[in-house]
């Protein structure tokens, strides 16, 4: 029996009991509640061709006189919000924060009347007392007049005639804007090495002085030295004499306004020929009578004398003890050996006082290679430092020595002048120098900033005739003994196995063996290396068989 639709769509829309029962509860509910709320209008009746569908239904159309709904914000909770509180100010550095006591015999910096940034940098440095050429340069610089100064090695000499450059251009600032490649105080010194401490030593004094302070050397960073001068006007210049002339020459640096001049191993610069190049420099500086001009040195020669006179005015001539050339909170000891001895008593010494800061001084560039390579065998880290390493190398030896990664730094004169090391306590003098002066800065090299040193030298049978022309310049006797049995006592095993030196020279062509022949000359070399063949007998004559 086939039911009319009609009918179907009736029973799917008639509700059950239990709907019905829920939808009357719902209706009760509503009529219940007493609420402001306006009487929406009935919708109007579906027409016989629309359909309910009892999944969707129609929102109501907003009313014209309801109000938009406002929005919500969350009730404050009746607690302040904390605000975060205001980094503390710094408090001003003040002279008060930096006591020291006077003490009869020294001089404080205090004393000098120095600026008060400077003076915040001595307090950092933990400078109480100036050193004695410190107290005798200072004053009578600090008035601009020019120096000639001499005293032992390692004494403060750096210092003195930078705290003398830092004052005076902190006191007479330039106004206005400044030419960037025209420093305001030139230092010149014979060395790499020697014009890094002294760059190293500057900007630590003029940490609060806002002062731009450059090096320039030779061997390496070209054009980094150019960008630093590029950057913004320079201040105060450390060179070496040749790179400085290459820089003048391009105009880079330009010496004309230069207000203090310091010429610094005066002597080491006559001795190493830099003389023409210096006298080149001081030309292309004012006149020395608008310029204050500083010559500081370990030894001054009548030489040297001559040469400051014609390019000071009225000099302050400074001697520090100069009846004693070493310092004399330096140990000095003399070891008779023999060449074959004398690497069993640097071992036995090394390892018996755990000696962990030694710089051991030869005088050939080979023997540095050698008594590195025989340290490593025997456990003991060791750093060279000479004339035929390269400058970016030096400045990762000279960083991991000072940092304690290798003990024993074996070096050549080279180092002999301008480091400044903290806490090296023994310096060995491996070979003893051909140079008698060589041996003062040597050893100077320990004991600085009158700390405890101890000097160690080896007199074999080619080096003891050094001896006399030492003493000579010391003005004083050398103590010479034998060592004891307990430091010639015979090596142990070698730790590491000793490797095969490589080749300094590999063949051109960069392939093992022999060098390939030219031309002809594979044929012929090929015939010549193979082997002989028999020689075959001359064929018999055929016998006539008519």
């Amino acid at each position: 029996m086939i039911r009319p639709i009609s009918s179907l769509i009736k029973r799917l829309l008639k509700k059950t009991p239990a709907e019905e029962e829920t939808a009357t509860r719902e209706t009760e509910t509503t009529a219940g509640k007493t609420d402001n709320r306006e009487t929406l209008e009935p919708s109007p009746p579906i027409g016989p061709d629309q359909t309910l569908s009892p999944e969707k239904k129609s929102p109501p159309e907003p009313s014209k006189t309801s109000r938009p709904a406002k929005t919500t914000h969350p009730e404050p909770s009746g607690k302040p919000v904390a605000e975060k509180p205001a980094p503390p100010k710094k408090k001003r550095w003040s002279l008060d924060q930096f006591q020291v006591p006077e003490e009869e015999g020294k001089t404080r910096f205090h004393d000098f009347g120095l600026p008060l940034n400077l003076m915040h940098a001595l307090a950092d440095l933990e400078f109480q007392y100036a050193m004695p050429v410190q107290a005798e340069v200072i004053p009578c610089t600090l008035q601009g007049q020019d120096a000639t100064a001499r005293a032992q090695t390692g004494t403060g000499k750096s210092a003195a005639f930078l705290i003398t450059i830092i004052t005076r251009l902190v006191r007479n600032p330039i106004k206005g804007k400044r030419a960037k490649a025209m420093p305001r105080a030139l230092i010149l010194a014979p060395t790499r090495e020697l014009v890094l401490q002294i760059e190293k030593d500057a900007k630590a004094l003029a940490k609060y002085s806002n002062l731009h302070i450059v090096s320039i050397f030779g061997g390496m960073g070209y054009q980094k030295q150019q960008d630093l001068l590029d950057k913004r006007p320079v201040d105060i210049i450390a060179a070496t004499p040749g790179r400085l002339i290459d820089f003048t020459q391009q105009k880079i640096v330009k010496p004309g306004k230069v207000e203090v001049l310091v010429i610094d191993e005066a002597d080491r610069m006559l001795d190493m020929g830099f003389i023409p190049d210096i006298r080149r420099i001081i030309y292309s500086t004012p006149h020395k009578e608008t310029r204050q001009t500083l010559f500081f040195s370990a030894t001054l020669s009548p030489e040297i004398l001559r040469i400051a006179s014609q390019w000071t005015k009225d000099p302050a001539q400074i001697e520090i003890d100069p009846d004693t050339k070493a310092a004399e909170n330096i140990n000095q000891k003399v070891y008779i050996v023999t060449e074959e001895e004398k690497f069993v008593l640097l071992y036995n010494l090394v390892s018996t006082k755990n000696l962990e800061r030694v710089i051991l001084f030869v005088n050939r560039r080979d023997t540095t290679q050698r008594i590195a390579g025989k340290l490593d065998q025997y456990g003991i880290k060791s750093s060279i430092l000479s004339g035929a390493v390269s400058q970016s190398q030096r400045i990762r030896t000279l960083d991991n020595f000072k940092k304690g990664k290798s003990r024993i730094l074996v070096a050549t004169d080279v180092a002999a002048r301008g480091l400044h090391i903290e806490g090296v306590s023994h310096v060995v003098n491996y070979d003893l120098p051909q140079d008698p002066e060589h041996y003062i800065h040597r050893i100077g090299r320990t004991g600085r900033a009158g700390a405890e040193g101890i000097s160690v030298s080896f007199a074999d049978e080619n080096s003891s005739f050094y001896i006399p022309e030492i003493e000579k310049v010391l003005e004083n006797t050398l103590e010479c003994e034998y060592p004891d049995e307990e430091m010639l006592k015979p090596l142990p095993k070698p730790v590491k196995k000793r490797q095969k030196p490589q080749k300094k020279y590999p063949p051109k062509s960069g392939k093992k063996g022999k060098p390939r022949p030219r031309g002809g000359e594979k044929n012929t070399r090929k015939q010549n290396h193979s082997p002989k063949q028999p020689k075959s007998r001359p064929a018999a004559p055929e016998k006539n068989q008519t």
